[in-house]
């Protein structure tokens, strides 16, 4: 929804309580709010609360004994957000922006560990180097669950599930044309109307061009995206929404691999620049055609009882070549000895959820039950050709391309995987004498998986139970503490050396703290402390790969986001993580993940002065964190940086408006991490937009 579209500036409290700041579903996950009486007769969507939840009922997180966050439309405007790693940049527990700015896959680190992102509620498959791209443009917002979340997404990993959500259709009529231009000749045209066709049918059309080079010399890349969708009220009851989307991307790949000497570590030859494209961008490409058709079915049983379906069809075909730095040439430590990454092929997916959702009341009570099976399947099938140890070389400090060997078609190898997983769950929230807050809620997964590159397959064959619960109490201050327990697991698809198949990893977490929504205050504050741990991690023992590991992350979390005054609004966020590698004796904490990150974004409207006008700006400090020597054998330290965002905005009539991004205002050169290789900070970004408005 456009600001204009809700009458108004968007405010916070709003957004707590009607999206819950939650997780998946948005206008897919309706409960009936009408009193039981025993009545069975059909209600009307009207009747509905139709937004969404972490739980895939509409219950508000600010009373929900679960952790996430949520970026909203506005937010994703007003910092100009050009692709979904950047979105929780002001939120605590999300690590991003840790291997630069990369133009062809999406980074984050939950809690310390990897995650799994979904769009709509439903799993977007991101297998190898097959990375479905969500356009940020086409998003309403975006959320973030932290922590294990198997029991309403199945196998995932331990860190948590990213959800982006797609604009939807409005019966309002509205609509923005947008044109952008900056630094590293980037180049946009952003179209976005919607309304009704019929007083039943209404519809969005969303559009893209993008195009701009790379954080690297002789890298870029051109977009070209089309998301049409149209929301149908088939009767009084029912609705059902159907959501597609074209995306076409064209480029040069950055890959931000470099080596510790002449990064973190000083040469006789200086410092490696920061621009410097250590692959061979002659050669390199990266073509990538994504399409996804679905829908969305929402039905109103009777009073207690709504069913809701969602269902995706996605391919995605690939074309990749990509090379990088890969190690020190004994011969010339000038130099560096490249590898290479060959991908061409097709993804396929089919995902269904289907549930039943009730809403019961006694005198005391509120009672709302989850029921639910879905259903995942994934294909895949190309050729591939992986070089680790001599595709060329490349002068780190004065590169001149062009000494390599092209991968021939003798050299790839056929490559098939299928993935297929069938999901039940059940989860039951209790509201006592709305000041106890009680939830449980268990899943059973099957899920198969078999994959086979050149003569070598693989399979895994899993079934695992899924636990969650939370208690919370609900003081009248709006001070609500919480405790939660939840459980994860994602099956690995690799063999140990005797021939058997490793165990699914599997992640539990536990955790307690506190959420504050008081009634003066237009926002929220929320604090969490947290233990989550890892089984089953396979760890190095010199050339063997076992199962022996273990990885356990201690944290504080702290985030506010809230309008002080009708003017001035307020983001502020604080992480402490303690992760690490229990098998590891060179480190004490996980490479990338810093102990403290901090973040505040301010903005304020100057319109008591100049009508129309506000200034927004924020600061993001990332603590010091470690990585590896490429021997493994010694500790890298990454030191600590700063980097300063600012923003401009200017509606100088009612339809229109300026803008002007800035990240990374004074051009900080930095470290943003490193594990065994370490990668640069993204460079300064300058952005301008002209938009129309009605």
């Amino acid at each position: 929804m456009l600001p204009d579209q809700a009458g108004g500036r968007l405010r916070l409290k709003g957004i707590v309580r009607l999206t819950g700041l939650g997780m998946v579903f948005a206008g897919v996950a309706p409960v009936v709010l009408a009193q039981s009486n025993g009545d069975q007769e059909p209600v009307g969507l009207n009747a509905l609360e139709v937004t969404g939840s972490v739980l895939k009922v509409d219950v508000p997180l600010a009373e929900t004994p679960q952790p996430a966050s949520v970026v909203n439309r506005e937010e994703l405007d007003d910092r100009n957000v050009q692709s979904l790693d950047e979105s929780f940049r002001y939120r605590s527990g999300v690590v991003s922006g840790h291997y630069g700015a990369d133009n062809d896959t999406d980074w984050f680190k939950v809690r310390g560990f990897d995650q799994a992102t979904y769009q709509d509620g439903l799993r977007i498959y991101r297998e190898g180097y097959y990375q479905w791209l969500p356009e940020t443009f086409g998003l309403e917002r975006v959320e973030v669950f932290k922590g294990p979340a198997s029991i309403l997404y199945g196998e995932a990993p331990t860190g948590g599930i990213i959800n982006a959500v797609s604009k939807r259709p409005s019966d309002q009529a509205s609509g923005i044309v947008e044109v952008q231009a900056g630094n590293r000749d980037h180049r946009q045209l952003n179209i976005d109307t919607t309304g009704p066709l019929t007083d039943r049918v209404s519809y969005r059309l969303v559009g893209v061009y993008k195009d701009r080079e790379g954080d690297l010399d002789h890298t870029e890349n051109e977009r070209y995206y089309l998301a049409p969708s149209l929301a149908v009220e088939l009767t009084d009851q029912t609705r059902l929404t159907l959501l597609s989307s074209l995306q076409k991307d064209d480029g040069v790949p950055v890959n931000a691999f470099k080596l510790p000497y002449g990064t973190v570590d000083d040469t006789p030859y200086g410092k490696v620049d920061t621009s410097t494209n250590l692959g061979q961008p002659g050669y390199d490409k990266n073509e990538r055609t994504q399409v996804a058709v679905g829908y969305e079915l929402e039905h109103a049983l009777n009073q207690q009882w709504s069913f809701l379906q969602n269902l995706r069809y996605n391919r995605l075909d690939l074309e990749l070549r990509s090379s990088y730095a890969s190690y020190q040439d004994p011969g010339n430590p000038r130099n560096v000895v490249q590898g290479v990454v060959y991908r061409e092929g097709t993804t396929d997916g089919l995902t269904v959820d289907n549930r039943l959702a009730g809403h019961f009341f006694t005198e005391r009570t509120e009672n709302i039950l989850l029921v639910g099976v879905d259903y995942q399947n994934l294909s895949g099938e190309g050729e591939q050709y992986d070089d680790f140890l001599g595709f060329g070389t490349v002068d780190m400090f004065d590169p001149v391309y062009g000494n390599y060997t092209p991968v021939t078609d003798t050299q790839l190898m056929d490559s098939d995987t299928d993935k297929e997983q069938i999901g039940a769950y059940v989860q039951n929230q209790l509201r006592i004498d709305d000041r106890w807050v009680l939830m449980a809620s268990a899943r059973h997964d099957w899920a198969e998986t078999e994959a086979q590159t050149g003569a070598n397959t693989q399979k895994s064959d899993d079934s695992q139970w899924s636990l969650s619960g939370g208690v919370m109490y609900l003081a009248d201050n709006g001070l609500s503490p919480y405790v939660s327990y939840s459980e994860s697991f994602q099956p690995l698809l690799a063999t140990e050396t005797d021939g058997d198949l490793y165990e699914p990893l599997e992640g539990k977490q536990l955790e307690a703290g506190v959420k504050y929504a008081p009634t003066w205050l237009d926002g929220y504050v929320s604090a969490a402390v947290y233990e989550l741990t890892e089984e089953n991690s396979l760890v190095q023992e010199g050339q063997r790969t076992v199962q022996e590991g273990e990885k356990q992350s201690r944290g504080f979390e702290l985030e506010g986001n809230a309008y002080l005054t009708d003017e001035w609004q307020l983001t502020l966020a604080y992480t402490y993580t303690d992760a690490e590698d229990k098998n590891d004796e060179v480190l004490n904490q996980l490479p990338l993940i810093p102990r403290h990150r901090a973040a505040i974004w301010t903005d304020y409207s100057l319109a008591a002065w100049v009508p129309g006008l506000s200034v927004g700006g924020g600061l993001r400090y990332n603590g010091e964190s470690v990585g590896h020597s490429s021997s493994g054998a010694t500790r890298i330290e990454v030191d600590a940086y700063t980097v300063a965002d600012l923003m401009a905005r200017y509606d100088f009539s009612r339809n229109w408006r300026a803008q002007v991004n800035v990240n990374n205002l004074t051009d900080e050169e930095y470290v943003a991490s490193c594990d065994y290789y370490c990668y640069y900070g993204e460079s300064r970004s300058v952005i301008g937009s002209l938009s129309y408005r009605w």
